[in-house]
């Protein structure tokens, strides 16, 4: 029998009764609701807004505002402006050379970096090493929680790393060579180096060749042994390792790249390299099935038992939209990489894939980040172009969990100017999100697949329609394993989602996630005893005042508590 949970509303506005499962139903006064169920089911209890919670009394140590974690950048936003000002959308910055050192990642983190993104194609890893050291040390000594994500190279074919130089311009009617030859000395002048080996075979006279996703194309004109020779026909700029396809008779050439695995030798030695300097998130280039995710999930657990990094599924290539459920469902978040995906697909079918892979990633409660040329004109000028800042705003508009900044906060001369752009447009999206009461039209699926996980989603679900309905100032979730405070991030509540969990690696995980403030708390299993910790140090650290309106949900036992702040 399918399980249930309906809550009804007095006249008053009072929650009057409970139904669940087989037409079990409780009615109580309007002041109290409380219902039970054996072991294996749910308790929920409601208080009204009215009442506080009893005071136990308490030293002062245990009341410490140290006690409490949370981001420096949140935090005083909380304090300046309030509930209603903070950011919901994610942002992820990817470090480079222009934003590596110290002070610049400082930068970020007060610019609202929630994620430090560093990629395997481009640096060594002692150099990548030294970057996820900056990122620690600047949460320990600044009071941040950025965390850190990993991106593998991937063993589609690209080019190398162009001598050490930064970047190359292609010009318009420029004959270049592409190479699969090892040069001992400097590379000859447009030359650059290929990975695959067979390039020099599988490449026609005539086809084209698109670099970067079509950022720089070039027409193939001859072929000399391991040389191939290209005419420039779109010019611009080529950077280190940039991904190569080619078209012939107007379709991809796709057959090579269909061969070559997922993870390459190179990426596996990355991956023991992120495993062991304990990242917060991996992601896996040019995933084809859902098996690539499974086996490396595997990998993972054999190598190191304890680490509980998160796999997030590159969605770029047409095997990944063939397979795109398969692949979200094994993954632990999706990402849209729209510049390669827009290699591989005709232009125009962009937007509609990319809205295809949030709405999949919203229902299927898994997080999604937008990325490529969000911002892409910014690597040079310091303000973007007006599309731009409609295609940003379109991807808020569709409830993705994160942006991401890739050459603009990597290479680019004004990557704080950039990320302050995603922040504006971000904030001020959601403001329009919210004052068009658009969370009043989202309904999704249930993906719960035992009794305990149904009730746990039937839970957030009640807990955020709560939260609209009566305005409550934020949304209070304690959870171990980051599962409930996912489960309320999916429902897009219009108030924030205080997020308290023990551990450092979930807190930094959750960061990740729309919506959610992550703090870190050490927290018991007696809710009561929580609450009036968290509204002492709270209230300490002028986050929350006496007289706001909160609802509290719990995933150490499953419960819905209304009240206001003591």
């Amino acid at each position: 029998m399918a399980q249930s949970l309906q809550l009804f509303t007095a006249p008053n506005g009072s929650f009057s009764s409970v139904t669940h499962s087989g037409n079990t139903h409780a009615h109580l006064p309007s002041s109290k609701l409380s219902f039970s169920t054996p072991p294996n089911s749910f308790a929920l209890s409601l208080r009204p807004s009215t009442s506080s919670l009893p005071r136990r009394h308490v030293s002062t140590a245990d009341w410490s505002p140290t006690s409490i974690e949370v981001d420096a950048v949140t935090e005083a936003e909380l304090r300046e402006n309030g509930f209603r000002s903070t950011r919901r959308t994610k942002l992820v910055c990817t470090v480079g050379p222009a934003t590596c050192g110290f002070e610049q990642l400082e930068a970020l983190a007060v610019g609202g970096m929630n994620v430090a993104r560093i990629n395997m194609c481009h640096g060594t890893r002692e150099w990548h090493r030294e970057v996820i050291q900056r990122v620690r040390r600047l949460n320990d000594d600044k009071g941040f929680a950025v965390a850190i994500m990993m991106d593998t190279e991937g063993s589609e074919i690209h080019m190398g790393d162009l001598g050490g130089a930064s970047s190359a311009k292609a010009e318009d009617g420029e004959i270049w060579t592409f190479s699969v030859r090892a040069f001992d000395s400097t590379l000859p002048e447009h030359t650059v180096n290929v990975n695959y080996e067979g390039f020099a075979e599988d490449v026609k006279v005539g086809d084209e060749l698109l670099v970067d996703g079509g950022m720089v194309r070039f027409e193939v004109i001859g072929k000399i042994g391991p040389d191939v020779k290209c005419l420039c026909t779109d010019p611009g700029l080529l950077l280190p390792r940039a991904n190569l396809t080619f078209w012939r008779n107007g379709s991809l050439v796709r057959e090579r790249n269909s061969m070559l695995p997922t993870i390459s030798s190179k990426d596996w030695l990355d991956i023991d390299f992120g495993i062991a300097e304990g990242v917060d998130f991996i992601a896996i280039s040019f995933v084809k099935s859902a098996e690539v995710i499974h086996h490396l999930r595997s990998y993972i657990a054999a190598r190191s038992p304890n680490s509980d990094v998160a796999l997030i599924a590159k969605i770029e290539s047409i095997d990944s939209l063939k397979n795109l459920e398969e692949i979200i469902q094994a993954s632990d978040a999706a990402m849209v990489a729209r510049g390669d995906l827009g290699a591989q697909i005709p232009l125009e079918q962009v937007p509609s894939a990319q809205q295809r892979i949030v709405e999949l990633c919203r229902q299927l409660n898994k997080p999604v980040i937008v990325a490529s040329q969000l911002l892409e004109s910014m690597i040079e000028y310091p303000t973007p172009t007006r599309a731009e800042v409609a295609d940003v705003s379109e991807a808020v508009k569709q409830g993705a969990d994160a942006l991401m900044l890739s050459g603009e906060s990597a290479m680019g001369q004004y990557p704080e100017k950039a990320l302050a752009v995603l922040r504006s447009v971000s904030l001020r999206i959601e403001r329009w999100w919210r004052e068009q009461k658009y969370h009043e039209t989202i309904e999704h699926p249930s993906i719960g697949t035992s009794f305990s996980e149904n009730i746990s989603e039937e839970i957030c679900n009640s807990a955020a329609k709560m939260a609209n309905n009566l305005e409550v100032d934020a949304l209070f979730v304690y959870t171990k394993t980051g599962c409930m405070a996912s489960l309320l991030s999916r429902c897009r509540p219009d108030c924030p989602i205080f997020a308290f969990t023990t551990t450092p690696s979930v807190r930094r995980r959750l960061n990740l996630q729309w919506g959610l403030i992550p703090f870190r708390l050490s927290f018991s299993d007696d809710m009561e005893s929580n609450l009036n910790k968290t509204f002492s140090l709270l209230k300490a650290r002028n986050l929350i005042k006496s007289g706001d309106l909160v609802i509290a949900v719990s995933d150490m036992f499953q419960s819905i508590q209304v009240m206001n702040v003591p």
